[in-house]
């Protein structure tokens, strides 16, 4: 063999070895870097999933559920106990975050626990015995309430002030969340540039048990909400079948109409009445006229509304507007959205709250102007 085939040949195998040394070192490259992948998509999700585990199951679900701590249960037990009844996530993790605290001397018996609890909440509950049946505090909205009002109401019991409860239940970013969550309930209407506050009239009145100590505003919003389903849902196949209120908006309009009906009477019975004058007036093309529209869209309580404040132009005064306003003006009572879901059928297309506490109704604005000038004071 030539000494320049012999030099060729020894190119050649040192061209290969580099070769197959570069290949190697690109596998080892990937292995490595899948490896690392692996880990690093495992280090995530075990964090995420050890971070879910920690947290409360439904921090909206305050409702109490009766939990027996058998004599003698182990940690291991009562971890078990705790996951099939939806108080904690996650029971292994349960055990490991009791060691890590050096949490013991869990007491048997009978508890109230919420799926809304923390794990610090539970432990202290099971080291001392303490069964909770009493809520920390009760919020009681009254019914014809604004969102104003509620806020206000809340904020005088918890660490939040109205401004800030006021900026939550009007961040566009928040509200697009709640119609998500609640699509039955809510429409994008309500974030039509026009209406005051999106959740006007959405928020039901009525009294709320807390059984935590600080709850944020988005669990009291939700709690309140989900009080809102639970009354106006029921309602929907009626409300869906009067020709005024079917067709797209359908809840938005009940709940207007409702608000309405809450602020114009007091009764059941009067506030059926007046849904089926407000229902013969839409469908002659009369404008509504009722008073407590023109307050809303001044933004005062006033005693009185004065004829100059019926000019206020406001897509909420129905003496500006035909039909219904933009939106609700206030919470209402159960009975209001009934009334709207089922009015009383009549010829009457007037209506008026006499001085004596009656509501009296009329077929014409002779007859109404009439009875203004009988029952009511300065007419």
């Amino acid at each position: 063999m030539s000494d320049s085939n012999f030099k060729q040949k020894y190119k050649d195998r040192i061209k290969k070895r580099n070769e197959e040394a570069s290949t190697v070192r690109k596998i080892v490259a990937i292995a490595l870097t899948i490896i690392v992948i692996v880990l690093l998509i495992g280090g995530i999700s075990g964090y995420f999933y050890v971070n879910h585990a920690l947290q409360p199951v439904d921090p909206d679900d305050e409702t109490q559920k009766n939990i027996e701590i058998p004599l003698g249960s182990s940690t291991s037990q009562i971890a078990q106990i705790l996951e099939e009844n939806n108080v904690i996530n996650n029971a292994l993790i349960f055990r490991f975050y009791t060691k890590f605290k050096n949490e013991t001397g869990f007491q048997a018996g009978n508890y109230q626990f919420t799926s809304a609890m923390t794990l610090d909440q539970i432990i202290a509950s099971l080291k001392t015995g303490t069964v909770r049946k009493d809520p920390v505090f009760s919020v009681t909205i009254p019914e014809g309430y604004t969102l104003e009002q509620i806020a206000e109401s809340y904020a005088k019991k918890l660490k939040f002030t109205k401004k800030e409860f006021m900026d939550k239940v009007n961040d566009s970013e928040y509200v697009n969340q709640l119609i998500e969550q609640h699509p039955a309930l809510l429409d994008k209407v309500i974030l039509k540039p026009e209406i005051r506050y999106p959740l006007e009239g959405y928020l039901f009145a009525s009294t709320y048990n807390f059984y935590i100590e600080d709850p944020s505003i988005e669990q009291i919003v939700n709690k309140m909400i989900k009080r809102t389903e639970e009354v106006v849902l029921p309602y929907l196949d009626a409300l869906s079948k009067l020709d005024l209120l079917e067709g797209e908006q359908t809840v938005h309009k009940a709940i207007t109409m409702a608000s309405l009906l809450e602020n114009e009477a007091k009764t059941k019975e009067n506030r059926r009445k007046i849904a089926g004058v407000f229902y013969n007036r839409i469908e002659e093309g009369m404008k509504l006229q009722t008073d407590p529209t023109v307050l809303y869209a001044l933004g005062e309580h006033k005693d009185r509304v004065l004829y100059e404040d019926l000019e206020v132009e406001s897509p909420y005064n129905t003496y500006h507007v035909k039909e219904l306003p933009v939106g609700p003006i206030s919470s209402f009572h159960k009975n209001s959205i009934a009334a709207a879901a089922n009015p009383i059928e009549s010829d009457y297309l007037y209506f008026l709250a006499g001085g004596d506490g009656n509501i009296y109704y009329s077929k014409t604005l002779e007859k109404h102007n009439k009875l203004k000038a009988e029952h009511i004071s300065g007419e």
